[in-house]
């Protein structure tokens, strides 16, 4: 029982030698835009769409953080009202007013939710459309969220990014709020599993076939958007900015004589998510929304992701303690070593966060919630109550 106790906890060692050394050195989350870039002689033209579904609280300041960028070149707004019932677009209409660029911004209604669609999609596309209408062809499409307060130059400094590297996709995991206690403790988290499975050094590596968004801002190049086949091409996809980058990606590898070589994922110090996370609850279906969309809907891999959870996070701090009780040295100091290593990955991001740095102590403690959040995700997909957008409910077989 004790040889098999070492070899469970060795392999978790082994496990986060390989996670610290050799999977993009993901956990440094030093992947950040550049914002000392020279500027640019011209700038191209850009518009932003906003699915919006009841959005009228954050509006004020997220629409405004748009309309008020320090942009020199062509920038529009279209805002797709999505079917909201709290007035989102005559208060978006209202703040446009108030700052004196009407002009910039076009709302329209968004139309029934079509069969085969997402939502969120659906109304993207519609706004996409509206793009497409304007006095302009954008040379970028903006797809961010309604919830997002935009830094002044954000815009900016994602078309210098695109245009300096020559990028399809730009895309910022926006700063999440971290300021409840759960916040703290979970929030954080969430972006370093993301930064794991995804890692950005490889997502923004043309050679490698890793590739990820975070959807709350994607700067990506009209004309490409529309060699991939449009929106549509990710039309079901509750993941759908991870399922946008890779449609991209694959089509800059299958077209190398294609100019635009990569796209680029990075993460934001001064754009920032408005959702609030106080409690326990909302991070959990934050997470079960499409925890079980992520592993294709397969019981296998989800059986494999617990017993992987449990072998990288509760191992180690599990064997320090039955070390420690049966007087086992090397069980004691392999347990020790490899809480060490992931208490060491987490530091970083939570610096990042500017969160108490005593809180990595705490990563086997998540990596537990985390799994917990990832079995709810699969129960609630077996009993027809899937993830959703704002009210709808989707059902993926």
């Amino acid at each position: 029982m004790v040889s098999v106790l070492i070899g469970i906890v060795g392999l978790s060692l082994i496990i986060w030698t390989y996670l610290l050394l050799f999977r993009g050195w993901f956990w440094l989350s030093n992947q950040r835009i550049d914002s000392d870039v020279q500027p640019l002689n011209k700038y191209p033209r850009v518009c932003a769409v906003i699915p919006a579904r009841n959005e009228a609280d954050v509006l004020p300041i997220s629409l405004k953080s748009l309309l008020n960028q320090d942009y020199s070149g062509d920038f529009s707004i279209v805002l797709v009202d999505d079917q909201s019932d709290d007035n989102t677009g005559n208060v978006a209409q209202a703040i446009a007013e108030e700052s004196g660029k009407s002009a910039q911004l076009k709302v329209i209604s968004g139309k029934t939710l079509a069969s085969g669609w997402s939502g969120k999609l659906w109304a993207m596309k519609q706004g996409i459309e509206q793009a497409k209408k304007l006095d302009y062809q954008p040379d970028y499409l903006l797809l961010t969220d309604a919830d997002i307060e935009h830094h002044d130059t954000n815009l900016r400094e994602l078309v210098n990014q695109a245009e300096t590297e020559n990028l399809a996709m730009t895309s910022l995991m926006v700063r999440l709020r971290c300021d409840s206690f759960w916040e703290q403790f979970l929030i954080p988290a969430f972006v370093f599993f993301f930064e794991k499975l995804y890692p950005f050094s490889w997502v923004n590596n043309p050679k490698n076939k890793m590739a990820a968004a975070a959807g709350g801002c994607i700067l990506i190049r009209r004309q490409m958007l529309e060699e991939i086949g449009g929106i549509e091409v990710v039309k079901q996809a509750l993941i759908d900015d991870c399922s946008l980058a890779s449609a991209v990606k694959a089509r800059l590898q299958k077209n190398r004589q294609n100019i635009r070589q990569g796209i680029w994922l990075g993460l934001s110090e001064k754009t920032l998510s408005l959702r609030p996370y106080d409690n326990l609850n909302s991070i959990w279906n934050m997470v079960a929304r499409t925890a079980y969309t992520q592993l294709n809907y397969s019981p296998l891999l989800l059986l494999g992701t617990l017993l992987g959870l449990a072998i990288v996070y509760l191992v180690a701090p599990l064997s320090l303690i039955i070390g420690l009780i049966i007087h086992n040295s090397i069980i004691t100091i392999i347990g020790g070593m490899t809480w060490l290593l992931m208490t060491i990955s987490y530091i970083p991001t939570l610096k990042f966060y500017q969160c108490s740095l005593l809180w990595a102590f705490s990563l086997p403690v998540i990596g537990l919630l985390y799994g917990l959040m990832t079995l709810d995700s699969a129960w609630r997909h077996w009993r027809g109550k899937g993830g959703g957008w704002k009210g709808r409910v989707y059902v993926n077989s």
